[in-house]
């Protein structure tokens, strides 16, 4: 899900997942559906070590769930990758899980229209991580994943696990209510065990604020939990606007990536970061595709303050670029079930070959000088990017 001022291709590009929220009566028995289809794959990740996973479930008591109250407490998901020593005794980590896939096949065309609504497995689809392998010894930099409006932490798995591929730790975290779908350990009262998106098609600048104002809260409770001091962030759309709005508010965060995320309000209204400035590295990273002058009037404010603040531009690509959808959509166009136009609305014409490496030397670029991984050299300094 994206925010965007009314024009160019907003109805395709603004799409709340809320609409698909009218329509979850009609999912019901969706999770054990295991369509035919083509295999997608995600690419494999390029450092020097294995990956490990290990999924954890977050409980914070001290909030309510602002979009279902009836929980009582707010809950997080997280999936924290660690490099590992060789571990192909460990099962792959599922992208999503069957019951996760179920709910995203009748979720996601109508969160991303243009994906198919029929004719994927989409819990066929493996990492390249590996569940339960033991990381390797030593302290090592931390980075946290927040994934867009309507997007859950699983689409965002290839680039995470590249990262910890060449020594972070990276710990990816859904924001349930907002996400399209998060799995938990077991049902409790006021959620069943796979949570949908409680949005609406009607949201307005105040669902907008409160997501964000989750997600900020909901980082700074993941940090609290796991014990974690100077760390780096990157989210992307509106997890890149709650990671900068992060650093903004926690010392602890000691730099971030924004992949493409608004530095304002639906209303307009600048957000604190933007209007007071940052003391801290912070890297915006977007698309000539989805470059709009809110993008520009919102980051423009950011960068006028001066400070550690870089801008950095991927071309001939758009919003999704970003996310696993770099490599998937790419294959389900080849496989006839997306056109070309559709393509290019998520992900540009940009090929994967070239975006993917892209955006991974641009995060390993910036965090490596930011947070470097001790004993190793930051690799990617020849961005493929331009200003």
């Amino acid at each position: 899900m994206t925010f965007r001022t009314p024009g160019r291709r907003a109805v395709t590009k603004g799409a709340l997942a809320g609409a698909a929220a009218l329509l979850l009566g009609s999912a019901a028995g969706t999770a054990s559906a295991r369509p035919a289809g083509p295999a997608l794959r995600l690419p494999a990740p390029t450092g020097p070590y294995a990956v490990g996973a290990v999924v954890r479930h977050l409980v914070d008591p001290t909030r309510t769930d602002p979009w279902v109250p009836a929980i009582g407490v707010r809950e997080v998901m997280v999936t924290v990758l660690t490099p590992a020593a060789p571990a192909r005794g460990f099962p792959r980590m599922p992208q999503l899980t069957p019951d996760a896939a179920g709910l995203f096949a009748f979720l996601g065309p109508l969160i991303r229209p243009h994906l198919p609504r029929e004719g994927v497995d989409w819990a066929a689809t493996l990492t390249h991580a590996r569940l339960g392998a033991p990381p390797l010894p030593g302290r090592r930099p931390v980075l946290l994943y927040s994934p867009g409006g309507g997007d859950s932490r699983a689409m965002g798995s290839s680039l995470a696990i590249d990262l910890a591929s060449y020594g972070w730790t990276v710990v990816t975290v859904d924001h349930p209510g907002d996400a399209s779908e998060v799995e938990f350990p077991d049902a409790r009262p006021g959620r069943d065990r796979v949570r949908e998106t409680a949005l609406r098609p009607d949201n307005d600048a105040a669902t907008f604020s409160t997501m964000v104002d989750t997600r900020v809260a909901d980082l700074r409770f993941v940090l609290d939990a796991l014990g974690l001091e100077r760390v780096g962030l990157y989210g992307h759309s509106a997890g890149g606007t709650a990671v900068a709005q992060a650093l903004h508010e926690d010392r602890r965060i000691a730099a971030a990536a924004v992949l493409e995320g608004y530095l304002d309000g639906m209303d307009g209204a600048l957000l604190p970061v933007a209007r007071d400035g940052v003391d801290r590295p912070v890297l915006l990273a977007g698309t000539d595709g989805f470059r709009d002058d809110r993008i520009d009037r919102s980051w423009s404010a950011l960068l006028a303050h001066g400070g550690p603040v870089v801008r950095r531009q991927l071309d001939d690509s758009d919003h999704w670029v970003f996310t696993d959808y770099a490599a998937l959509v790419p294959q389900l166009h080849e496989a006839g079930l997306m056109t070309a136009e559709g393509r290019a609305d998520m992900v540009g014409t940009i090929a994967p070959g070239a975006s993917v490496p892209a955006v991974r030397r641009l995060l390993r670029s910036f965090f490596g000088r930011h947070l470097p991984v001790r004993g190793t050299v930051p690799p990617g300094r020849r961005p493929l990017v331009s200003q």
